[in-house]
């Protein structure tokens, strides 16, 4: 018999059913990742049509996370009212139809205006995944698999971004980086509609106006602002706006602790395990994405790669993922969760030392081995993500994942600013006193200069700097390796399943 409180879901699909279904859960996630990486390449050839001013093509960049991240708490709350599968179908109709209207866009306002509705498509489409995921897979064993595969799908995601980018880009125009991804959801409509069965909590959270709109200025103001401070440094504006927007997010929070049924169920933080779930999953993305930014900068403006070269060059870390993603559940059931999660921080953390301890000049061979020990440290994101969905009751499940999913963002854009504004720092400092601004705001800066003298400097200046990015990342991860051990608790058992 059902408790009350639990979820609506009318039968257990057969075997076939689920796997199929999170085939599709997964291709969809790998594609909203991947969107993510594509438009980094896309870009130059882009804003060279379109002729876009830099601050245009800031935006084209940044709206996309900026709108996902300010709606992932709405679209999980509306996914757990109205349906998750209905939610996820029209993530998917509203992501192919946005870029299908590239072919349309003739000017960097068309684009931006595309990218927020992908951005709209993307905040209904991740929450969702993972929701149903906890409804397709009541069996806690079998959901840990699935989420090995998930999490492998995540961190593939990330890496074939630039090479499905660099590929489509070296054969046809830049809208190939948006219409990719309309075929995709179009198998992706069919198969959801034939694999998925609905699911929806039978105890949503009431729909607050008052909590929405705290939310989405909040997340939006929060995730511009430290992407701001990380490109222009501390100024007065961006930290009024990072204490405003963490004004309004507590102000959120507290509106959901005195609310019987909450938008978004933040008691779930009491359970220390589902904190150090959260932990993990914030600080790995803080860590991953930066590290990608950084090395991809290093291989095309150091060692002169090309975009796609680049791209296939941090293969190693998406290797390291999907090797270690699909084995940590079988690993944690012998040796329990928390040790997972604390060996994959530290074996992050070696990654990242290993790009502090190589021999100078760096060689490509010594950062495919830092890349593939920070890859296999993303695996237990998979445990992460079990850890966090069996800290929750199936009806609170649109919550824990809007909660993962907002971690995930937030540690993206936390990582780029933190660990990316150290790594400038460094970068600047090793240049001298008289070095013209255009060197001193980037390395890309410094080669266009007719300089060779100090384009050799610049580049020695940004390979220290990311040696010192290494050791900075090193020591965070470890230091998060520790506090996980400490809130993770030690009898915790994903074999049990919460309703």
């Amino acid at each position: 018999m059902t408790a009350p409180g639990t979820t609506y879901a009318p039968v257990v699909p057969s075997a076939r059913r689920r796997w199929g279904g999170l085939a599709v859960l997964s291709a969809s996630l790998l594609v909203v990742v991947m969107d993510m990486t594509i438009l980094n390449l896309a870009l130059p050839a882009m804003t060279e049509d379109l002729r876009s001013t830099s601050v245009e093509q800031l935006w084209i960049i940044d709206v996309y996370s900026l709108v996902l991240a300010g709606l992932l708490v709405t679209a999980s709350a509306l996914g757990d009212r109205i349906g998750r599968r209905r939610m996820l179908v029209t993530g998917f109709v509203i992501f192919g139809a946005a870029s299908l209207g590239v072919l349309l866009a003739d000017s960097s306002e068309a684009v931006i205006a595309i990218r927020v509705l992908l951005g709209i498509g993307g905040a209904m489409i991740m929450p969702s995944t993972l929701s149903l995921i906890r409804s397709l897979f009541p069996d806690a064993r079998e959901r840990a698999t699935a989420l090995g595969i998930w999490g492998a799908t995540a961190a593939a995601g990330g890496a074939l971004g630039p090479i499905v980018g660099g590929a489509l880009l070296q054969n046809f125009s830049w809208h190939s980086a948006f219409l990719f991804n309309v075929p995709v959801m179009i198998v992706a409509v069919v198969a959801a509609l034939i694999l998925l069965p609905e699911s929806r909590s039978d105890r949503p959270g009431r729909l607050d106006p008052v909590a929405t709109l705290l939310s989405i200025v909040g997340m939006v103001g929060l995730v511009y602002a430290i992407k701001e401070l990380g490109k222009s440094g501390v100024t007065v504006s961006m930290t009024v706006v990072v204490l405003v927007s963490a004004a309004l997010l507590t102000a959120f929070v507290l509106r959901c602790l005195r609310s019987p049924e909450p938008m978004l169920e933040i008691r779930l933080f009491r359970s220390r395990g589902f904190t150090a779930g959260v932990l993990t999953a914030l600080i790995t993305s803080f860590a991953m994405v930066a590290a990608l930014l950084l090395i991809s900068q290093w291989l095309q403006l150091v060692q002169g790669w090309s975009p796609l070269a680049s791209g296939v060059a941090l293969l190693p870390m998406a290797v390291g993922g999907l090797i270690g993603s699909p084995l940590a559940p079988m690993v944690a059931q012998r040796i329990g969760p928390r040790t997972v999660l604390v060996a994959g921080l530290a074996i992050g953390a070696a990654g990242f030392l290993l790009l502090f301890l190589l021999p100078q000049p760096l060689s490509y061979a010594g950062i495919a081995a830092s890349l593939t020990l920070i890859g296999i440290g993303t695996a237990p994101l998979a445990i992460a993500s079990a850890v966090i969905m069996a800290g929750a009751p199936v009806a609170k499940a649109g919550s824990a994942a809007a909660i993962e999913e907002s971690s995930y963002e937030i540690g993206a854009a936390l990582g780029i600013t933190i660990l990316g504004s150290l790594a400038a720092a460094v970068y600047r400092a090793g240049l001298p006193t008289d070095a013209p601004a255009q060197a001193r705001e980037s390395l890309a800066g410094a080669l266009t200069l007719d300089n060779p003298s100090l384009a050799n400097i610049a580049q020695t200046a940004f390979t220290d700097s990311l040696t010192w990015f290494g050791l900075a990342g090193g020591l965070l991860l470890l230091a998060v390796a520790a506090l996980v051990l400490y809130l993770t608790p030690r009898s915790l058992d994903l074999s049990a399943t919460h309703h």
